[in-house]
C-alpha cells in the first residue's frame, strides 16, 4: 500500500528535525544501521545525496532541504485527507495544533478548548506556549495548524483568519497608590519599580517603545521573567507594577489581590492579537471547526483601539552523502 511508503519519509523527517541518524534510530525505535539503509534508498532513487556529516552529526544538503519540504507538504496533505475521511464519522477523531502567546493561554484560550472539547471529547489538542517569532517558525514548518499571537512579525507566509485590536494593562497589587485612578499613563508607572515580561514577549517590545519615546521615563526593572504568572505573584503586597495584554489579564480582574488598570490609548501601547495560518494550506477540517470558534468568540469582544488591527473586522474563511552518514553512525 502506498501509504506505508510514508513512514520512510517520516524516518527522513525524523532525521533531519534532530540533525542525527543514531538519535532518530532511538526515537523511531529502529536501527541505525536500517535508518541509513532507507536513507540511501532514497538518496539512491533520487541521485543525490540528502544529507552530509557536519560536527554534530548531520545536516540536509541544498537538495535534502528541497525534499524535506516536499515531505513536510506531503505530510501536511495527508493529515488534512485523515481529518476528511475521519470527518464522515461525525469528526470524531484528529489533532489540533496551535501556537499561542502565554497571555491567551490560561483564561481565553483554556475556555475555548473547554467549549470546544464539550462537542468533540475526542480530538487531541496540542497547545505550545511560545513568542510570536518561534510561532510563526512553528507555523511554517508544519509544526502547528494555527497561532494566536500578540503583534506577530509581518510575513507573507502568515494567512490572518481574524485579528483584533488590543491594549496593554498595567498590573499591581490591589492597594497601589496607583489602582485608584481608572486608566494610566506609562510615565506614571515607571515612578514605581517595575517587573518586566522576557524582551522575547511583543507586549514587552511595546512597552519599551512607549519608554524609548520620552527620554525624561527611566524604569527601574528589579525583575524579568518569561512567567506572566510569576510576574503577577511579584507585585502582590508590593508597590511593583507589570504589565499585560488586555485580554491575558482576564484572570487577574477576579484576583481580589490585584488591580489591573488599562494603559491610556494616548501613549500607542496597543497592537493586535492575530489568529493566522499558514497562507495557501488547506487546513485539515478539525484545526479550520475550531479556528471558526476562535475567529467568532474574538470578533465578540473586540476591544479599542480598533485600528491597531491588522486584518477585516470579520471573520476571514478557514481554508478547509552515504559515507559521511555512515561515519556519523561509527562515533
Amino acid at each position: 500500500m502506498a501509504l506505508r511508503n510514508m513512514r520512510v519519509l517520516r524516518y527522513l523527517e525524523e532525521v533531519a528535525r534532530v540533525g542525527s541518524v543514531r538519535q532518530a534510530a532511538e526515537r523511531l525505535h529502529v536501527t541505525p544501521s536500517a535508518l541509513l539503509r532507507r536513507i540511501q534508498d532514497v538518496e539512491a532513487d533520487l541521485g543525490s545525496a540528502l544529507f552530509e556529516r557536519n560536527s554534530s552529526g548531520v545536516q540536509l544538503t541544498a537538495a535534502g532541504e528541497i525534499f524535506i519540504g516536499w515531505v513536510k507538504n506531503q505530510n501536511a496533505d495527508l493529515r488534512r485527507v485523515y481529518s476528511q475521511i475521519e470527518a464522515l464519522a461525525g469528526l470524531r477523531r484528529g489533532e489540533i495544533r496551535i501556537s499561542v502567546s502565554q497571555a491567551v493561554a490560561r483564561g481565553f484560550l483554556k475556555d475555548e478548548m473547554n467549549a470546544f472539547r464539550q462537542k468533540y471529547p475526542l480530538l487531541k489538542l496540542t497547545v505550545n506556549l511560545c513568542d510570536h517569532a518561534t510561532a510563526m517558525r512553528h507555523l511554517m514548518a508544519y509544526e502547528a495548524d494555527l497561532i494566536l499571537v500578540f503583534r506577530p512579525q509581518q510575513s507573507a507566509e502568515l494567512q490572518p483568519i481574524m485579528s483584533i485590536g488590543q491594549g496593554m494593562v498595567a498590573v499591581m497589587a490591589h492597594d497601589h497608590p496607583l489602582a485608584a485612578k481608572p486608566k494610566l499613563r506609562v510615565r506614571e508607572c515607571v515612578m514605581y519599580d517595575l517587573a518586566l515580561p522576557d524582551p522575547s514577549y511583543s507586549g514587552r517590545a511595546l512597552i519599551d517603545q512607549v519608554l524609548a519615546r520620552s527620554s525624561s521615563m527611566q524604569p527601574n526593572p528589579v525583575m524579568e521573567s518569561n512567567s506572566f504568572d510569576l510576574l503577577a505573584d511579584m507585585v502582590k503586597g508590593t508597590e511593583i507594577i507589570t504589565f499585560q495584554v488586555d485580554i491575558g489579564a482576564s484572570h487577574w480582574r477576579a484576583d481580589p489581590q490585584l488591580a489591573v488598570r488599562p494603559i491610556d490609548e494616548a501613549d500607542g501601547a496597543h497592537g493586535p492579537l492575530v489568529l493566522g495560518q499558514l497562507k495557501g494550506r488547506t487546513l485539515p477540517l478539525p484545526a479550520a471547526r475550531f479556528a471558526e470558534q476562535l475567529a467568532r468568540k474574538l470578533d465578540d469582544m473586540r476591544s479599542l483601539p480598533m485600528e491597531a488591527a491588522i486584518a477585516a473586522p470579520q471573520p476571514a474563511p478557514v481554508a478547509v552523502m552515504e559515507h559521511d552518514i555512515a561515519d556519523e553512525l561509527e562515533d
